[in-house]
């Protein structure tokens, strides 16, 4: 397993965990579609809801991106 993409997102972000609007930012999916899509687990992320407010770990992000990178080689 690479850390590339999760690296890059840790630093941008400066921690370890996105909001839905970072993850909309991330992945170039609108947020929008992010929030009708999450709460029913149809995302290529986990997200997991902790004090009334949806997250995506940046290990998950990255290790998604990571692998959709590889797949297109």
């Amino acid at each position: 397993m690479t850390w590339k993409a999760t690296t890059a997102i840790l630093l941008n972000y400066g921690r370890p965990r996105l909001t839905m609007r970072e993850l909309s930012e991330v992945l170039g999916i609108s947020l929008t579609y992010i929030n009708n899509v999450a709460a029913s687990g149809g995302l290529p992320v986990r997200t997991y809801l902790e004090g009334g407010k949806r997250w995506a770990d940046v290990r998950d992000v990255g290790e998604y991106l990571d692998r959709m990178r590889d797949e297109a080689a």
